[in-house]
């Protein structure tokens, strides 16, 4: 049993009476039937014995009384009301296999709760601290890995149910990296909780990076209970989104991720799967959520510096089908933005409007606030806006000039080419501006060119911010070496592997390439070729006299994912065309400052 603190006097106590929160009878799953229980056998899912649990491993069923003001360090936030909590409830879904999940509730309202689901594998002991960057004052430590903290949300009223996912820790079968299995289970739970004796029937779903990927899939199978999400940066699509982004292998933090899970059983090795199978197919489209199914309340976060996770966060926004949905985009991380708490203060106000049916004005919020970023300078925080992207915005077109290194508003007439070493070099090119500019949303590059030595190119891209002498602005400098040590944070990055280049024109639209990635198309010596690069959303401000910079590469560039560099396929000479019949270009979304109904295309 763990111990509480208040004063450094104990004041944890045991209750010996079980309440009724155990799993209701077969066939009460709405809608569970449907919903696969395992893969199919012909994708050949790769899995692998999990970690063992750590020594001494505390588990059993049992209730314990938190009681107001106990303290849990490094944790600094005095727990605010006294909170009963239930331990290593089992759990029966729908194919027998029996998962363990924890609930707090407020004691002074054991009833009509409405449930706030943080869904992960990472394990539901608590307490725990602070994550990096979070102010201790901020944290009380009553929240699993970046999910809901019970001292902010059971002492509002709300009952949080933190499940250790199939195959994590003592929950039975094998754990699964999202997709259809997790998402199916996230139901079961789901429809537990809205039978349970205290609850109100009304369920959300919170909590960041993992906790918001899983969201995406368990919302699309449309849980009758569930009332709202609440995804605080976290990608939706797997392939395109991180592990193999632009078409290259990047799985050194899946290694990382999956290498970490601890169980009984087996987990999925869903790097390995990248190595192994390259192309798009049935097993990636498994971990791609189904936005036109997702229709519930949505109050969404994204980082508005960070690479991990912005860009599958801003599309899910982009596309999902719920008329009731908010953006918000930050400009820190989404550890320190989830448990500051201002923030925490305007998503409970999201929370009571759909969970508890509060009429608290809450329709009235901007759809859309985004944290605009002024490196070197101060940040516009909270931009209200009615839509994403940005109703209004133009799209111009800044065409590269190999002759001088430049960005040009107007086309270039003459021909030119940049070379640089295909495995470590790089060319840049820069544009001053003359006056204010606001880009936000999202930036492509479309590229003509060719390979010298190979029959294919990794292309890797970002887009920064320079001071009037060409000095690179960090954003928030010292909150970054705080966040990522070895990592300077990059402006808006992309990649793509150039035998992948086919467009899905379904999917792409004039500001948004999006490929295919189910066929390699070689290239031919001598052959040139546009291919269309998106970078990852930002929202920056440019003064006049400050500087744009694309760099071209054949490596990632700073290390744009999460800290680790990228193998390549490259070799020989990569060559960028420009001018002419090649007029290579880089698309940069312009803000006029006018909320308009309709954005605007740059018809150059």
């Amino acid at each position: 049993m763990m111990t509480a603190k208040r004063s450094g006097t104990l004041m944890a106590a045991l209750i010996s009476a079980a309440l009724p929160l155990c799993a209701a009878a077969d066939g009460e799953r709405a809608g569970a039937a449907r919903l696969p229980s395992a893969y199919p056998a012909e994708w050949n899912v790769i899995f692998g014995q999990a970690n063992p649990l750590p020594p001494g491993y505390d588990f059993g069923r049992r209730t314990t009384i938190l009681t107001k003001g106990s303290v849990f360090p490094p944790a600094a936030m005095p727990l605010p009301c006294d909170i009963v909590w239930d331990r290593d409830i089992p759990v029966t879904l729908r194919d027998g296999v029996v998962i363990y999940t924890d609930v707090l509730r407020p004691v002074q309202q054991m009833v009509n709760l409405p449930a706030i689901v943080s869904w992960s594998p990472y394990g539901k002991t608590i307490p725990t601290p602070p994550p990096a960057s979070v102010p201790p004052a901020f944290f009380s430590g009553l929240a699993k890995f970046e999910g809901a903290d019970a001292a902010v949300f059971a002492c509002n009223g709300y009952a949080v149910v933190n499940p250790d996912a199939r195959g994590a820790f003592k929950s039975g079968g094998d754990i699964h990296f999202w997709g259809s299995v997790e998402a199916g289970d996230g139901h079961d739970v789901i429809e537990w909780a809205a039978r349970q004796d205290w609850s109100n029937r009304k369920v959300a779903l919170y909590g960041a990076s993992w906790l918001a990927i899983s969201q995406w899939f368990i919302a699309a199978t449309k849980p009758p209970h569930l009332a709202a999400i609440v995804p605080w940066n976290g990608f939706s699509d797997l392939y395109r989104d991180h592990i193999l982004w632009g078409g290259i292998p990047d799985v050194a933090f899946g290694m990382g991720a999956q290498a970490g899970f601890n169980g009984e059983h087996r987990a999925e090795h869903a790097a390995d799967m990248a190595l192994r199978d390259q192309l798009r197919n049935a097993y990636w489209e498994d971990k791609t959520a189904d936005f036109d199914d997702i229709t519930v309340p949505a109050y969404v976060v994204a980082d508005g510096v960070t690479s991990l996770h912005p860009a599958g966060t801003l599309e899910a926004f982009r596309r999902i089908a719920s008329k009731d949905k908010w953006l918000r985009i930050n400009n820190t991380n989404e550890w320190y933005d989830q448990a500051n708490p201002v923030n925490q203060k305007d998503l409970l106000r999201f929370l009571d409007r759909y969970l508890k049916g509060v009429r608290n004005g809450w329709e009235q919020t901007p759809r859309v606030r985004v944290s605009v970023i002024d490196a070197g300078g101060v940040d516009k925080e909270n931009m209200p806006y009615s839509n994403w992207p940005i109703p209004g915005t133009r799209y111009k077109k800044l065409y590269l000039d190999a002759v001088n290194g430049s960005l040009s508003p107007k086309r270039v007439r003459w021909s030119s080419v940049a070379r640089y070493d295909a495995k470590a070099g790089e060319t840049t090119f820069t544009l001053t501006f003359n006056e204010d500019t606001q880009l936000t949303g999202y930036l492509k590059a479309r590229l003509w060119v060719e390979a010298e030595g190979n029959d294919d190119m990794d292309v890797f891209v970002l887009a920064e911010k320079l001071d009037a002498n060409g000095n690179v602005l960090v954003p928030h400098p010292d909150f970054a070496a705080a966040y990522f040590p070895l990592v300077p944070p990059p402006g808006s990055p992309g990649r793509l592997r150039a035998s992948l280049r086919e467009l899905d024109q379904r999917l792409s639209t004039h500001y948004i390439p999006v490929q295919k990635f189910r066929q390699s198309q070689k290239l031919r010596t001598g052959e040139i070729v546009p291919v269309d690069i998106a970078l990852q959303p930002r929202a920056y401000l440019f003064h006049a006299g400050q500087k744009l910079r694309l760099t071209i590469a054949g490596h990632s560039i700073k290390y744009t994912t999460a800290g680790s560099s990228v193998p390549t396929l490259n070799q020989g000479t990569h060559v960028v065309h420009t001018g002419a019949r090649y007029p290579s270009y880089l698309q940069v979304p312009v803000i006029s400052g006018k909320d308009r109904d309709e954005d605007a295309h740059d018809d150059d």
